[in-house]
């Protein structure tokens, strides 16, 4: 009988149609594939079992949060090996990994029952997110969804983020330190919004307080900061203390359906509304439409994702659903713009900075990985996990052109049609 490695292999080619792109080890320490390159690590038959229970990218999720599976060597290389393998064969090999009615994958179940034993299912780790309640995108479970992914420890984000404390895409302009980038980007929007002394700023998903305390130290802005995560809200009061800034900056934990102060001058969201869903765009279009001043400019910096040949049939990404954002969605970078322009927006400038975000996350990676023990007792060993996983697959997802990141400048022009923007174009830049 064929070794372990051997028999995975085999099952893997025959699902994948082609040859696994990266070396196999198994629990048994029998090898197979590529000689060069990253190794993938199966340590434990558990992994098959969860694979049983769980066909698809959710059982494998599990199985890299348990430890069970792991990558030796460079793991973007491996990530970029097997992600493209699926990605370029398309809706054809990702319906293959999740449906049990294919008859290649009940052959497959049948090869995996024989190779996982024994076989009650493992409990899913317990950083998946679990027990939901509410609508999807109701006030209540947003707030959960937040909760899930924010209140993980100030600490660890901290070690993560560095000491900008920015969760969202640097700009890079001539190297530099992330602390720069960070700093460039945070320019780069409040330039756009053309911030100036005793301007109204809100700031959706204001996260640690970073934007909020640039535009009021650098730009004079009286800012309201909103977010749904107590420890955000917490930590970001202090910093703005610290700065003597707290009779320039407040600080909610609100929703953005209940602001009720408006109008402002200028609304910064960023990396916010990935949380907000397809259900709710609209609605959230019109609420910062209707918050801000005629004239007023919006500056939305938003992670995209290719349209797909049938947009039914998207689906949101089943390990980034459980242990990272859950309830998350990405939409084409189209769909964005023309939402806001149904709102009322006169969308002015978008600007693509997809590059921008790859090297981002591979210094968040990076600062991940040097501080690893510090990261595993501030969260756990599994958080840690997800968290490598997530970005650096993010990282290549970037890199590879599969998912983009985009700053959209739209003024709710008034019906004068002085929009206010400079005639010479992206004037900020300069």
């Amino acid at each position: 009988m064929a070794d372990a490695a051997t028999r995975l292999a085999t099952l893997a080619e025959d699902l994948l149609g082609s040859p696994l792109p990266v070396r196999l080890r198994a629990w048994d320490g029998s090898e197979t594939g590529p000689a060069e390159g990253p190794v993938l690590v199966v340590r434990d038959r558990r992994a098959l079992r969860r694979m049983v229970w769980k066909p698809g990218e959710l059982g494998l999720a599990r199985a890299w949060v348990a430890g069970e599976i792991d990558v030796e060597g460079d793991l973007y290389e491996a990530l970029d090996r097997l992600s493209g393998i699926v990605w370029e064969r398309g809706e054809e090999t990702r319906g293959l990994l999740a449906s049990v009615r294919d008859p290649r994958v009940r052959a497959a179940a049948g090869t995996l029952l024989r190779l996982a034993r024994p076989l009650p299912p493992p409990p899913p780790p317990a950083e998946e997110a679990r027990g939901r309640s509410g609508g999807r995108h109701s006030r209540r479970r947003d707030k959960q969804a937040i909760s899930h992914h924010y209140d993980v420890g100030n600490d660890f984000y901290a070690l993560v983020l560095g000491p900008s404390m920015v969760y969202s895409c640097a700009y890079w302009t001539d190297g530099g330190t992330l602390e720069e980038a960070q700093r460039a980007k945070l320019d780069l929007v409040a330039r756009k919004l053309a911030l100036k002394e005793g301007d109204r700023l809100l700031d959706v998903g204001c996260g640690w307080g970073s934007m909020a305390i640039h535009a009021a130290r650098e730009y004079g802005a009286r800012v309201v900061g909103i977010t749904l995560s107590r420890e955000q809200a917490a930590f970001a009061r202090k910093r703005i203390a610290e700065e003597g800034l707290t009779d320039r900056i407040e600080i909610r934990v609100q929703d953005y359906r209940d602001v009720p102060d408006g109008p402002f001058d200028a609304i910064s969201s960023i990396g916010m509304a990935e949380h907000v869903g397809a259900v709710k765009y609209r609605e959230y279009a019109d609420i910062l439409y209707g918050l801000l001043k005629p004239g007023g400019r919006l500056l939305n910096h938003q992670i995209s994702r290719r349209p797909e040949p049938d947009e039914e049939a998207y689906r949101v990404d089943a390990f980034i659903d459980a242990y990272v954002f859950p309830d998350g969605e990405l939409a084409p970078m189209g769909r964005t713009l023309t939402t806001l322009e149904d709102a009322g927006f006169e969308v002015r400038d978008v600007e693509a900075l997809r590059e921008h975000y790859a090297l981002t996350l591979r210094r968040w990676v990076a600062n991940l990985e040097e501080e690893w023990g510090r990261a595993v007792r501030l969260s756990s060993p599994a958080r840690a996990r997800i968290w490598r996983l997530y970005m650096a697959a993010s990282a290549v997802s970037f890199e590879r052109n599969r998912i983009g990141v985009n700053q959209f400048l739209a003024v709710k022009t008034p019906p004068s049609g002085t929009s206010g923007l400079p005639l010479r174009t992206r004037e900020w830049t300069e």
